[in-house]
């Protein structure tokens, strides 16, 4: 581990603050090496070049209000650090920020079975909580691909979704409690754990998604659920994204869904190349639906199949599979899950957006049109949450073209993407956040009077802008 106070190549010299943030935090704990600033001052996008001043790594809540009271006091700026798993770069230090990475307040506080709740500390990983809950038979069920890296307090900021949104909801609908140093440094303990509490603003919903521009979250309640009873898998085949949607209308009528994804012939050629799965059936098509539903008993898998035939005998899919057993659910959903890491490697640009789910289809339309005639030579990756009307795009680099210019040119057309997002009265961020990649196109989401009100938020909040200045508003 990097010493505090080195000179590095890549700021120049040490902070000055650094001196009195090894006084709060211990020398060990204060950062600089160049190893570090470039680990802990980036997340997974890759456009921007990180360049903090100094890492911070405090482990208890008093720690954090300290540093952010020196903040105030030294007019530096900090940037919250996570599992630094984000897509939108909000928690990338590009300006000489003190980074405070949450890594070790990383411990499960409190358990209580009768309220099905756990009090747990921000840095402790997604993963580590679902294990934790599984164990005392029940469910944490945000879930995403990141789980086994991401943390909680990190969930939080960007309000993070996944794979179950369409029965369970996003991560704010399971935060029942937190606590919260706001810029100004004051520590706020947010609802409590309630299940009901109408005593005026709820500002714990403020903090979730706010992407630490307020404050940092530094204590989380969460609620846990009965688990899912025997989750089966099908995957279907279909030739069209129109017909997904009376697919969606059947199965969700009739069962009780937990998933409803897809994704394109093109994402399962690159999935099955990498990691040597199988396909799913012979029959070859445009687009795959994933379908997952909790089997209560006998009948839900006959009416499954029930649902099937009527599905091929209407003429909405070609074909399908459904799971016997634990294992070939599983294997089902790695066709889905592995998309995002097997694609990495061609540096895709990225676009989390959403609309209704009923408009899905005809968005996914004009977005392919547009971006097939703007960029022919570009192949494109089209997956998502279709059951909730949440769509990635992701637009694959060449090998020919160098990073910058890839970039450049898919920003361009990012203007002409979000004016249909507009027109179907989209977002342009569903579920990664905004932070600095999706900052200059907020106003095709949000109305000058909206973004209006956001600043003045801040600004109760965050007085001194020393909390993620430049991220998600401009500063």
């Amino acid at each position: 581990m990097a010493r505090a106070f080195k000179v590095d190549s890549m700021t120049g010299s040490t902070p000055s603050w650094s001196t009195a943030l090894a006084e709060i935090v211990g020398n060990d704990w204060v950062l600089t090496g160049a190893d570090d600033l470039e680990k802990y001052g980036k997340d997974w996008t890759r456009q921007y070049k990180p360049a903090p001043g100094v890492i911070v790594l405090p482990k208890t809540i008093e720690e954090v209000q300290a540093i952010v009271r020196l903040a105030n006091e030294r007019g530096f700026s900090i940037v919250p650090s996570g599992g630094r798993t984000g897509l939108s770069g909000g928690a990338v230090a590009q300006n000489g920020e003190a980074v405070v990475a949450l890594d070790r307040m990383n411990a499960i506080l409190d358990f209580n079975a009768a309220d099905r709740q756990v009090t747990c500390e921000p840095g402790v990983i997604t993963e580590q909580l679902q294990q934790f809950a599984e164990e005392r038979g029940l469910f944490y069920p945000v879930d995403f691909a990141s789980s086994g890296s991401s943390q909680l307090g990190g969930n939080v900021a960007t309000n993070a979704g996944g794979i179950k949104v369409i029965r369970y909801g996003m991560t704010r609908r399971w935060i029942e409690g937190m606590k919260v140093v706001t810029g100004k440094g004051d520590l706020l303990d947010l609802n409590r754990g309630l299940t009901k509490n109408a005593t005026g603003y709820d500002l714990r919903h403020l903090f979730i998604g706010s992407e630490g521009t307020l404050g940092i979250v530094v204590e989380l309640t969460i609620a846990l659920e009965k688990p899912p009873k025997d989750p089966t898998v099908l995957v279907l085949g279909v030739e069209d994204m129109a017909s997904t949607m009376p697919v969606l209308e059947a199965f969700h009528s009739k069962l009780n869904l937990t998933a409803f994804e897809f994704f394109s012939d093109k994402a399962l050629a690159h999935v099955m190349k990498e990691k040597n799965l199988q396909k799913p059936f012979e029959s070859d098509c445009s687009y795959y639906t994933l379908i997952e539903f909790e089997q209560l008993g006998e009948q839900d898998l006959e009416t499954a199949m029930e649902l099937f035939e009527h599905c091929l005998e209407e003429g909405w899919i070609v074909d399908g599979t459904i799971s016997q057993n634990l294992i070939q659910a599983q294997n089902l959903w790695r066709l889905r899950e592995d998309i995002s890491e097997t694609i990495a490697q061609f540096t895709p640009y990225k676009n989390d957006i959403s609309v209704k789910v009923s408009s899905v289809p005809g968005f996914l339309n004009d977005v392919d049109e547009l971006v097939s005639q703007a960029y022919p030579d570009f192949e494109i990756i089209w997956f998502g949450h279709i059951g909730d009307g949440n769509v990635h795009l992701n637009i694959l680099k060449p090998d020919a073209l160098q990073p910058a210019e890839f970039f450049e040119k898919c920003g361009k057309v990012s203007d002409f993407v979000f004016e249909i997002v507009k027109k179907y009265g989209g977002s342009i961020s569903a579920e990664h956040g905004v932070g600095l990649l999706k900052k200059p196109f907020l106003h095709y989401s949000r109305s000058a009077e909206e973004i209006a009100y956001m600043h003045a938020i801040k600004q109760a909040f965050d007085p001194n802008n020393v909390m993620n200045p430049g991220k998600l508003l401009d500063s």
